[in-house]
């Protein structure tokens, strides 16, 4: 079957062709203009999809010489994320749907990441997915494919936005995740004490607004010089790894007390393309038996590629939906 599928849930125009298991093309177009706000707003997220997804998508049936209405189902992410972004990607998928009669799938954008490490690996379940993006910090079992179960999340700000935070009061540019890695390859990690909100709680919920916080303070009580950037980027980001591990830890406790023996953990999503952190969970879980799997680095921030991996995954008739409406709050499962 061949899928023709868009991502545009928040600042990356992506689309994908993908036969079976096999990526014929995926695209991923990175939105520099947020660069100078700090941040994505979302009206200029929204226009730049529009400037875009026609013309890459042109392009891609051009230099593949395939016809799109050799494409057996459009796919399009329809939430999760910016209801503008959401709409243009959505609105065009269909738009070809309806031009060569073909289906419409719905995907949810956090099923793509939570499904994007099945492309590359043989799963043992079940599976600890540990989700980790811009708008979403989430840990789910997946007990088979087809059974999901939300166990914890972020009660605040998600990990992507606490690592774009703390570089905006350093002096980083956006996005941060990549700017304060690069900084804390040569910061003393050993240098500042950061909070730890709910660390000793047996559950997978996170919190990150406080470490922020305590960042916030630190910036005014010190010069932020260079070694002050890279010292903090170290401190932060050795942080953010500790509370992953042990609330990991301490939820796999009592999931082995309701007798779910995790055999495997998945991390997927933006900030899974982080070495520091990749670093630190293999090297406690593996001591532990615990198989750790990761998705390809292409598909590991928002893309096409899993959204369209997730609609050959479950795709059956059933779910085409031209009237399907996009939603900024879209759940796990309220589509399957």
């Amino acid at each position: 079957m061949l899928v023709f599928a868009t991502e545009t849930s928040c600042d990356e125009t992506s689309i994908c062709l993908m036969q079976n298991k096999n990526i014929l093309e995926h695209v991923t177009f990175s939105q520099e203009i947020h660069k100078k706000h700090g941040g994505v707003v979302p009206e200029l997220a929204s226009r730049s999809h529009l400037e875009k997804i026609q013309n890459i998508t042109s392009d891609l049936f051009l230099r593949t010489n395939i016809e799109p209405s050799k494409i057996d189902v459009f796919a399009a992410t329809c939430g999760p994320g910016l209801i503008g972004s959401l709409l243009v990607g959505s609105t065009f998928t269909k738009s070809l749907a309806i031009s060569f009669q073909k289906p419409f799938v719905p995907i949810n954008h956090l099923e793509g990441h939570i499904l994007s490490t099945s492309f590359n690996n043989n799963i043992k379940f079940p599976n600890l997915i540990l989700l980790l993006t811009g708008g979403h910090t989430q840990v789910y079992l997946m007990r088979n494919e087809k059974d999901i179960e939300l166990l914890g999340q972020s009660v605040d700000d998600a990990i992507g936005e606490a690592f774009d935070k703390t570089a905006k009061l350093i002096g980083l540019s956006y996005p941060g995740g990549a700017q304060i890695e690069i900084e804390a390859l040569d910061g003393n990690e050993d240098r500042f004490i950061l909070p730890k909100p709910l660390i000793k709680e047996d559950n997978f919920n996170f919190s990150f607004s406080g470490i922020k916080t305590h960042i916030n303070l630190l910036t005014k009580k010190n010069k932020i010089d260079k070694k002050f950037v890279k010292d903090l980027s170290a401190s932060f980001q050795r942080n953010i790894s500790e509370i992953l591990i042990e609330k990991l830890e301490r939820g796999l406790k009592r999931l082995s007390h309701d007798r779910i023996n995790i055999n495997s953990i998945s991390i997927v999503g933006g900030v899974s393309n982080n070495k520091y952190i990749q670093k630190k969970i293999e090297s406690f879980f593996t001591k532990k038996s615990v198989e750790i799997y990761y998705p390809l680095k292409e598909m590991m921030g928002d893309n096409a590629a899993m959204i369209a991996w997730a609609c050959l995954k479950f795709y059956d008739k059933s779910r085409s939906d031209l009237f399907f409406k996009p939603k900024p709050r879209l759940s796990v499962r309220s589509i399957l």
